[in-house]
């Protein structure tokens, strides 16, 4: 991403430095090809002299914003925003950005596919792989550009303003980045501060969080629930999934229709259908792209069955709430799961997964 922003700044007219704290002969390749192209490469701490110089701050969403050198810029004078806030601001056509603490690229993935299928134009970016700043030159006034949105991300955004803007869930994550679970959740909030009454907020009736924030919004909220039937929004009723507005209901298709496995993956499927909707996306259409959507890579995806044993690659579930509901998922298979998990704990609390552990992992 660094390689893009730099030439994506430069070619603008910004004299461009980059930073990272380790010694520059560390760096990668792409980062030392921009020192060969002219582009200031410095390692460590940043001086001084330098920071109070800056006009704008590109930082990536690993670095957190509390950093000293970033508070120094500030109050120096300088933007401090990260590189989803900038592509933003010369993105054409609009935008629906997703965020939660788990489901959001395969409800990135499938919205972008929805929007394809029902003939819009369509660009999928952001936290979901490929940076939004490569974009910006292919984006169109008629497109929409589909962007899955972190925390991180979210922290640094300014203007960023999506006509569609979706929650699916906020549970306990990254709490080795946050001081509480608090100051996470007010991170995913950040999605909805720029929206106005011409926008559309999604947001998941079944989280007490995600549900709790309808009545300060100003874009219109659409819900959705798998857990009861809703006034008006999307929900599951029985193996039906429907829409019900003023005008009446519809059944927009059968939850045994798709391929995604377990509850969450029908909670991203209203999401998604409720995002479709918004842009105006036909329901035929959206029907016919859900029955043939397969599971994302690394995301309950099936890899092979050897030997009667079959083998599901779930590695991006990377929090205990997203490994809970991969477990969900598996309820006829109680006593016969076999789980490896592994990488870091992030502070969060392990119980919520003690008793689906007991019940269906045989080891």
């Amino acid at each position: 991403m660094a390689l893009r922003l730099q030439r994506f700044l430069i070619a603008r007219g910004a004299t461009v430095a980059l930073n990272d704290a380790q010694p520059v002969e560390k760096w990668n390749t792409d980062a030392l090809a921009l020192k060969r192209e002219g582009v200031g490469c410095l390692g460590g701490e940043l001086p001084g002299w330098l920071l109070d110089q800056l006009d704008l701050v590109v930082i990536s969403p690993g670095v957190p914003t509390k950093a000293i050198p970033l508070r120094y810029a500030e109050r120096a004078g300088a933007e401090v925003i990260g590189e989803v806030e900038l592509a933003s601001r010369y993105l054409k056509g609009r935008i629906v950005a997703i965020t939660g603490s788990n489901g959001k690229t395969t409800t990135t993935s499938l919205i972008a596919q929805l929007l394809k299928d029902a003939g819009l134009q369509t660009l999928v970016g952001g936290n979901i792989g490929t940076p939004l700043i490569s974009l910006v030159e292919s984006s169109r006034d008629d497109g929409w550009t589909v962007v899955e949105m972190s925390s991180f991300q979210l922290e640094t955004i300014k203007e960023f303003h999506p006509t569609v803007a979706l929650a699916l869930n906020v549970t306990p994550n990254h709490m080795d980045r946050y001081e509480s679970f608090t100051d996470y959740a007010a991170a995913k909030h950040r999605i909805f501060m720029n929206q106005g009454p011409g926008d559309v907020a999604i947001l998941n009736a079944d989280d007490e969080i995600v549900s709790s924030w309808a009545k300060g919004l100003r874009a219109h909220v659409t819900s959705f629930s798998v857990k009861r039937e809703l006034e008006e929004g999307l929900f599951l009723r029985g193996g039906e999934i429907i829409s019900r507005t003023p005008g009446g209901e519809r059944v927009l298709l059968m939850s045994d229709e798709m391929k995604l496995r377990g509850l969450h993956n029908v909670e991203n499927v209203l999401a998604a259908v409720a995002a479709g909707l918004a842009c105006g996306a036909a329901p035929d259409s959206m029907r016919e792209t859900i029955r043939n959507f397969e599971p994302v890579e690394h995301r309950l995806e099936f890899v092979a069955e050897v030997e009667g044993v079959k083998f599901y690659n779930d590695s991006k579930a990377t929090s205990v709430d997203a490994t809970v509901k991969a477990l969900e998922a598996f309820a006829d298979d109680s006593g016969k799961i076999v789980l490896i998990l592994g990488g870091r704990g992030k502070k969060a609390p392990y119980a919520p997964l003690a008793t689906l552990v007991r019940e269906r992992v045989r080891s």
